[in-house]
């Protein structure tokens, strides 16, 4: 007979990982009070402490760079563009034309 694979939310996994980083027991302990393998609680703790840290970082930060450099082109296109239109705006009242 097949054993049946437990899921776990993210509210159980969030509080074991809690447990886990307040130290207050032991990995042996947390694992037998919960019945999940000390490998898959270092995951989780691993992987709470990283999502941790980035909740910290501004929203540029943790940009790709890539975006990051994107939007630093289109600042300079939008700057870019309206210098343009000052200009032709200028130029269109000294003909006359509306703009």
């Amino acid at each position: 007979m097949k054993k049946q694979v437990r899921q776990y939310s993210a509210e159980e996994k969030s509080k074991i990982v809690i447990e886990t980083i307040k130290g207050e027991l032991t990995i042996a302990q947390i694992t037998s009070k919960y019945g999940v393998h000390a490998t898959q609680i270092s995951n989780w703790k691993k992987q709470g402490l990283e999502l941790l840290v980035q909740g910290f970082k501004s929203k540029t930060q943790s940009a790709d760079p890539n975006q990051q450099e994107l939007i630093k082109n289109l600042y300079e296109q939008i700057g870019q563009l309206s210098v343009e239109r000052d200009w032709l705006k200028k130029k269109s009242a000294l003909f006359g034309l509306k703009g």
